[in-house]
């Protein structure tokens, strides 16, 4: 049986807003930890998700998980909505790491009509400027959460409920990585989100299912295309990047509370999977 606390959508609204562009929608490598929704009204664009690129069209609505590298390209004019939502930190899984996701869905017109009333009960919620480098920082997530804590709860929960239902469109045609006679791998992915600070031998994750390493090792490449040891390595850099945005620790600190005894080694591990080192990292998004 399949459990359904484990799979439960719990994200909190960051940004909504209209846009209109003109040839100056360009970003390139982009990589953060919010997971992003478009919805494009008029024009074209191109979204390049890691090496997949994706003619964004009129009338469909689109996924960007978080922590996927990811690029803009709009060469004329461009409307749409944006949709920047952030998964609560919970001692489970992400669901981004539990189900590979459609990039693109036909739009009908009640998810027209929900995107333009959550637009409508969130007018705070725009960005002003449309350079992710700029929002994706400390300033922006603070302030968005703190209008979450002080959000009427009605337009709270009516506010998640779009959410939820937007994403469950996404969640009908999407496809698990793991399937259902190998749900213990689940259990595993869990029990790494849980104890992220930490160091986690391989042999304790075979012991927690009764496998032995090998066949742990063979059935984690199997479904999630990695080793568990490359796979809890960028789970720790991931919660490293969202920690400097919510946590004033020194890099030091926050290498040991993620397990890391080396310093030397989180900061080449961290550069090796975000292209720049800890310090640099959170010196950019300070300045920001």
């Amino acid at each position: 049986m399949i459990n359904t606390e484990k799979n439960r959508l719990d994200f909190v609204l960051l940004n909504i807003g209209h846009a209109e562009h003109n040839g100056d929608w360009n970003f390139k490598n982009i990589k953060s930890p919010f997971a992003r929704l478009h919805y494009v009204l008029e024009g074209e664009a191109t979204l390049v998700l890691q090496d997949e690129v994706i003619r964004l069209r009129p009338g469909y609505l689109y996924l960007t998980p978080a922590y996927v590298q990811h690029s803009y390209s709009c060469a004329n004019q461009l409307s749409l909505y944006y949709i920047h939502i952030y998964e609560t930190p919970v001692l489970r899984s992400s669901i981004f790491d539990r189900y590979n996701f459609p990039k693109e869905i036909k739009a009908d017109q009640l998810m027209q009509a929900l995107l333009n009333r959550l637009l409508e009960i969130n007018p705070d919620r725009e960005l002003s400027i449309y350079d992710p480098r700029s929002y994706d920082n400390s300033t922006e997530l603070m302030r968005n959460l703190a209008q979450q804590i002080t959000f009427p709860f009605a337009l709270e929960a009516e506010s998640q409920a779009i959410i939820h239902q937007l994403m469950s469109r996404f969640l009908a045609t999407a496809e698990s990585k793991i399937p259902n006679f190998e749900k213990r791998l689940i259990r595993v992915l869990d029990y790494i989100d849980e104890h992220i600070q930490r160091t986690i031998s391989i042999d304790e994750l075979a012991d927690l299912i009764f496998l032995s390493k090998d066949h742990l090792i063979r059935l984690f490449k199997k479904h999630m295309n990695d080793t568990p040891v490359k796979y809890m390595n960028q789970k720790k850099i991931e919660k490293a990047q969202l920690m400097m945005l919510i946590d004033n620790s020194s890099i030091q600190e926050l290498s040991f509370k993620l397990g890391f005894e080396n310093i030397s080694y989180f900061n080449r591990l961290f550069k090796k999977m975000t292209g720049e080192t800890p310090t640099s990292y959170k010196r950019r998004i300070a300045k920001q």
